[in-house]
């Protein structure tokens, strides 16, 4: 099982795309806790190759995504980069990721110069603090089989993601609050890029963010087997500067699920109470059909 901070290195060489032409991009993948690519890792390298065709000065704020096809995590992503609107203010770029000659991923993401205007937020909910809580090393051996928590502790290596409450695999079979809050920070310092702090958070936002679903049902998900599914799409807005390699609030809830579908929506709040992020993805949520 990788280091900590080799982990780290390991997803940050990951998204440090090669350029093999203008506007175009070539990504690597690693093998996931599922038999494909886990969506916050192409989700997170789309958003580094439109953000490397926009000033420097300009800031992401908006993203929204579409998972079109499952990845292939031994074949590299092209990530083809259409530059569609370069305003005063406002940069506009879309994306799409191809493997095997098909699109498996579209993004749209949004990018702002500096600007001072209104404030205002939702107030940060009450949670424990992160420290208090046990990490997934600790967490996840007292609630699954051996092998399946060492992949998931493999997968997440990079991360030190701490649940504020027992996951959903924990507690199959026990119907909750479709509510979850977990903490989450790098496994090690980042540089002073905002770009690199905003993807680290894309990656790290495709996690956790169905777990709420779960709960409402009593299910263990994927981890478990009691659920398939995969993500549909996903949509996230930065409303202020964070740092990913500092503790953030991942409040997470699910106002709904219906036709096979559960959806899922979130705050990202600073450990002092900013609201830094908010989030909401739609994936697919099916029982298994009994042979």
């Amino acid at each position: 099982m990788p280091e900590a901070h080799d982990a780290l290195d390991a997803l940050l060489d990951l998204l440090d795309l090669e350029r093999i032409e203008q506007d175009i991009f070539r990504g690597q993948s690693r093998s996931a806790v599922v038999p494909r690519v886990f969506g916050g890792q192409v989700a997170a390298q789309a958003l580094v190759a439109a953000g490397r065709t926009v000033p420097e000065d300009r800031l992401a704020h908006s993203l929204h995504a579409y998972f079109l096809r499952a990845g292939d995590p031994g074949a590299p992503i092209v990530y083809t980069v259409d530059r569609i609107r370069d305003g005063r203010s406002f940069t506009t770029r879309r994306v799409v990721a191809v493997q095997h000659g098909q699109p498996i991923f579209h993004l749209s993401a949004s990018f702002q110069a500096h600007e001072e205007g209104l404030e205002h937020q939702y107030d940060m909910p009450a949670a424990p603090d992160p420290e208090s809580l046990p990490t997934a090393a600790e967490m996840l051996p007292r609630h699954l089989p051996a092998d399946v928590a060492a992949r998931l502790i493999e997968a997440r290596a990079a991360v030190d993601l701490r649940y504020a409450e027992v996951p959903p695999w924990g507690s199959v079979g026990e119907r909750r609050e479709p509510r979850s809050q977990v903490w989450f920070r790098t496994n090690g310092k980042l540089a002073d890029d905002p770009l690199l702090h905003v993807c680290l958070a894309t990656y790290v936002s495709d996690m956790t963010l169905l777990d709420s679903v779960l709960l409402a049902h009593g299910r263990g998900g994927w981890a478990v087997g009691d659920v398939v599914g995969a993500s549909l799409d996903h949509a996230m807005w930065f409303h202020r500067p964070f740092r990913a390699d500092e503790w953030l609030l991942y409040d997470q809830e699910s106002p709904s699920a219906s036709g096979g579908r559960g959806l899922g929506q979130a705050r990202i709040y600073t450990r002092d109470g900013q609201l830094a992020i908010s989030v909401i993805q739609e994936g697919v949520v099916r029982v298994p059909r009994r042979p």
